[in-house]
């Protein structure tokens, strides 16, 4: 396990910073290092940690949702309204349409097997999409009109809603009958994951007040309470998002307690640098490049395809806002890339024993390969053409009047 890591962190750093030089989004090198060093190139990785890939993507997820939370003032979400909450299910929505009305022309597959495609595919990357928003937001692009935080709120929420129809869907096609409750289940648990988690946050603003602690010791406290709430995410009997609740525990400290909130978001930041690489070499480590090889020209125009009624999704969310057509344009694109979702869940329909179980893998990989490092690329060469820069000093004001309460 020891000399796997040398290889991914050595092999993934150097590579990354190979595209960053060749104008590449760095992202892509990682995954690249992650095909090289997989099961299904060199070997190079050892099982061991292979099999607690999928705990320690989730622990990298973890650590740039904290970050989230600490960077994202509720008052931008509320500026924003209406097209926040939209974002969270109508573009995944589209997509899995386009999904159904594509794929069995293109694919030659059922409509049930589209469905699950669609599911599988629908989900945007937090862990694409996180980090290039929060550089926006450090830069001060489009964070006037609070394009950063849009994307951020809806990629958090869109992935519970599309985790939830993947099972509905799965479930069907193994036979079961699709309960309502799971529906149900989606506005749930996205409740109690934001009840949780500000509770959560305004108690440990109260406790690092009156508590007196090194940042580092408070970075650990944090962590191991956001590992608890993603064990609790399965372990209840009701509805509940880990992830939700970790980004929510993340605002309402900042909310609560912006001097601490700023200084932990810059170890986190720090904590990211390596965490980015691991997560983004084990994403790469379980694609299977023979699949996509094998895949063909159908699979590729599909997935162009359902990014395009992703795009009309993300279009209709922002009718009747204020935003210019190039802020929209940014928008469309930047809510494209695809990584985590669809490494974990992926192979899910082969390992149940479904005859779509192969091509809805190999459409998974494909669209991993194709939209993370389009989807980064786009969004780096982009965001300085198409947002409005705002002056630093008039959005510390800002922020200042809103901690003040002025």
């Amino acid at each position: 396990m020891l000399i796997s890591l040398s290889y991914i962190f050595l092999a993934g750093m150097f590579l990354s910073w190979l595209c960053k030089k060749m104008g590449l989004p760095g992202l892509l090198g990682m995954i690249f290092t992650g095909i090289l060093l997989g099961p299904y190139c060199l070997g190079l990785i050892d099982s061991s940690l292979l099999n607690i890939s999928s705990e320690l993507r989730k622990i990298a997820l973890i650590i740039i949702l904290m970050r989230a939370g600490l960077n994202l003032d509720l008052s931008d979400l509320k500026r924003v309204g209406r097209p926040a909450i939209l974002m969270c299910f109508v573009p995944a929505c589209f997509e899995m349409v386009g999904m159904i009305l594509l794929a069995p022309k293109l694919l030659g597959i059922s409509l049930l097997d589209a469905a699950i495609m669609g599911s599988v595919v629908a989900a945007v990357s937090p862990a694409v999409i996180v980090p290039k928003m929060l550089q926006l937001m450090d830069e001060g692009y489009g964070t006037k009109e609070s394009i950063p935080q849009l994307i951020l709120a809806g990629a958090s929420v869109d992935d519970v809603f599309v985790i939830v129809m993947f099972t509905a869907f799965l479930g069907l096609a193994q036979g079961e009958s699709v309960d309502i409750l799971s529906f149900v289940n989606i506005p749930l648990s996205i409740l109690t994951g934001i009840i949780c988690g500000a509770l959560l946050g305004k108690g440990f603003a109260i406790f690092f007040k009156k508590n007196h602690m090194r940042d580092t010791v408070k970075i650990l406290i944090l962590l191991s309470v956001a590992f608890i709430l993603v064990t609790l995410e399965d372990a209840l009997p009701i509805p509940f998002s880990g992830l939700i609740a970790i980004m929510f525990m993340g605002i309402f400290l900042q909310r609560n307690h912006s001097v601490a909130s700023k200084r932990l978001s810059v170890k986190f930041n720090k904590l990211w640098v390596g965490a980015e690489v691991l997560l983004f070499v084990l994403v790469g480590a379980c694609v299977n490049i023979s699949y996509a090889l094998k895949a063909g020209i159908m699979a590729i125009l599909l997935i162009f395809g359902v990014l395009l009624f992703r795009m009309l999704g993300v279009f209709i969310c922002l009718l009747k806002t204020s935003l210019a057509k190039s802020e929209r344009l940014f928008c469309m694109i930047a809510y494209c890339p695809k990584a985590t979702v669809q490494a974990a869940i992926g192979s899910v329909p082969l390992a149940a024993g479904l005859g779509c179980g192969q091509i809805v893998l190999t459409v998974a990989v494909l669209s991993i390969l194709i939209t993370a490092p389009l989807g980064a690329f786009l969004i780096e060469h982009t965001y300085k053409k198409w947002l409005k820069k705002e002056q630093r000093a008039y959005y510390n004001v800002i922020k200042l009047r809103q901690f003040l309460n002025l």
